[in-house]
């Protein structure tokens, strides 16, 4: 599923999705945007479908009422929203913030819980009841589309709840919003407070019921959603759930949640879908705030698999393990990460997909050093693999194949290299010393496998990237007019320096016993097993 199929239910079941990541979301501290940075976000709400963009505070700053009035000026379909609190001077410039917008609305608020009304108002709550007629009929003036919130509406007495939704809605409001501004509540006692409104209040049925859930327990989203099925039928939200403290609820999880559990959620929302990992970029971008990896819906790994059940399951049908396509959100494809978890199958089916096609053998001694190096590594990207293929395809017949290493070096020398070599089947070990790491691993080669091919080029390049990447070491040898060039791979530069002289001596007596397959001197000639143990 793309785009919402239920679009083609009940009208009933329509969900308004108001988005505040402009307003809230910019209170999560170092969130700050720049016009244009909000400008191109609002553009991107507006064209996948968002209902309500709250592009600002205007009292707050110059700044918030330049933003509010410019996105005014760019939406063309969505509502542009202010907000204000009750006061007369907030709700004045916030109407002139939205004067140029299509579809302006208001949204003003007043605190409403026992704490904040003792202690951030110092206000009574009859003097609060006179702020909310006061702020919504002055609302009023400016246009018929006006919400109204009770902050701290969890923690709200439940009589004094209904009393005040119900002389909003009296004064001329025609959303309702229900915040839970500290993140308190939980589904459940969120579920019973909208149904309690929608219960007791004589008016709720000329208001729409909203609901703004903060994620401070993690419960943002699921809370949203309890709100949904007692009847809201607005959700505040934001791209990434950024916002105060620990957010609000995102919206990218909440349109999801509703899209795949249709079964059991009949409402639907009018947000294209496919564009929800563009928006959470977007966003993520303008304000430097990272997406966690395992972030719901968009997160990097929420369609990535490592786990080798998972991937097998995954290469068989896709739908044991996944509850939704990453094409739904506007990801390209799931990804099968290869790591020390993964199994045969999913390597293999990279190994397929890279374009290689080898031999039983091959594969695996290929997937025993890929699970060697996948516990070296965090991620092996394809380009390791690739590396660590090639490396294995160039292996040939394999006369030389290199055991072991260690090396001893530092700004003291002289520097030396302890090596093992399996030649033609029997294990040679030998010390040396050189000027340089690499001069002694090469040196210790030589005096175990005696050979006159001349060194022409070592070359050593990162293949990906951090510091636990893997080198790619280059070595040509020259001997009697033949050139060969070996590649060795591995995150110890000098094991893949060692990998990539052994993968040119092996290419040495390939061709030369192309040249002389009869002659003794086949190996010979290119190598002498020296005595040196």
């Amino acid at each position: 599923m793309t785009k919402q199929t239920k679009q083609q239910g009940s009208s009933a079941d329509r969900v308004l999705i108001f988005d505040t990541t402009l307003r809230d979301g910019e209170q999560s501290p170092g969130a700050s945007m720049t016009l244009g940075e909000k400008l191109r976000v609002a553009e991107l709400l507006d064209t996948m479908g968002v209902d309500i963009i709250e592009a600002g505070f205007p009292i707050a700053s110059n700044g918030d009422f330049e933003s509010v009035t410019e996105v005014a000026k760019l939406v063309g379909n969505a509502q542009v929203c202010g907000l204000a609190r009750a006061g007369e001077k907030d709700i004045d410039r916030a109407g002139e913030a939205l004067k140029h917008a299509k579809n302006p609305r208001i949204h003003t608020f007043i605190s409403t819980s026992p704490v904040h009304m003792k202690h951030k108002l110092q206000m009574e709550p009859d003097e609060v009841m006179e702020a909310v007629a006061f702020s919504v009929t002055r609302a009023r003036k400016y246009t018929d589309n006006v919400e109204w919130s009770p902050e701290d509406a969890t923690r709200t007495d439940p009589d004094f709840l209904c009393a005040v939704v119900e002389t909003a809605i009296k004064a001329g409001a025609t959303t309702v919003n229900i915040p839970d501004t500290v993140g308190y509540t939980m589904p459940q006692e969120y579920f019973e407070t909208v149904t309690m409104l929608r219960n007791r209040v004589p008016n709720i049925d000329k208001a729409v019921i909203s609901t703004h859930c903060h994620n401070d327990l993690g419960l943002a989203v699921a809370n949203s959603l309890a709100g949904v099925q007692a009847g809201a039928r607005q959700i505040e939200c934001t791209i990434n759930g950024i916002g105060e403290r620990a957010g609000n609820a995102a919206l990218e999880e909440i349109v999801m949640a509703m899209n795949v559990r249709a079964d059991l959620m009949a409402q639907w929302t009018n947000i294209e879908t496919t564009m929800l990992a563009r928006a959470s970029k977007l966003v993520s971008s303008v304000t430097a705030f990272p997406v966690q990896y395992n972030k719901a819906i968009v997160g990097q790994n929420a369609f990535a698999h490592e786990s080798g059940i998972h991937q097998d399951g995954m290469l068989k049908n896709n739908q044991t393990y996944e509850i939704m396509t990453p094409e739904s959100v506007g990801i390209s494809q799931s990804s099968l990460v290869m790591g020390k978890h993964s199994g045969r199958h999913a390597f293999r089916e990279k190994i397929n997909e890279l374009g290689y096609e080898l031999g039983d053998n091959q594969m695996q001694e290929a997937f025993v050093r890929f699970k060697d190096l996948a516990d070296r590594k965090k991620h092996v990207f394809d380009d390791d693999i690739i590396a660590l293929v090639d490396d294995e395809v160039a292996k040939g017949v394999d006369a030389v194949k290199l055991v072991s290493l260690r090396v001893i070096s530092g700004s003291e020398g002289p520097q030396s290299a302890d090596l093992v070599l399996e030649i033609h089947g029997e294990q040679h070990g030998v010390q040396s010393t050189g000027d340089g790491p690499v001069d002694a691993t090469f040196n210790a080669i030589k005096a175990l496998f005696e050979h006159d091919a001349v060194l022409q080029l070592y070359q050593v390049h990162a293949v990906t990237e951090g510091t636990d990447a893997q080198a790619e070491v280059s070595v040509r040898l020259e001997e009697g007019g033949k050139t060969v060039t070996g590649r060795g791979a591995d995150t110890d530069t000098m094991v893949a320096s060692a990998r990539a002289y052994v993968s040119a001596l092996n290419k040495l007596i390939i061709k030369r016993q192309k040249t002389a397959p009869d002659s003794d001197s086949a190996w010979s000639s290119v190598g002498r097993v020296s005595d040196a143990k």
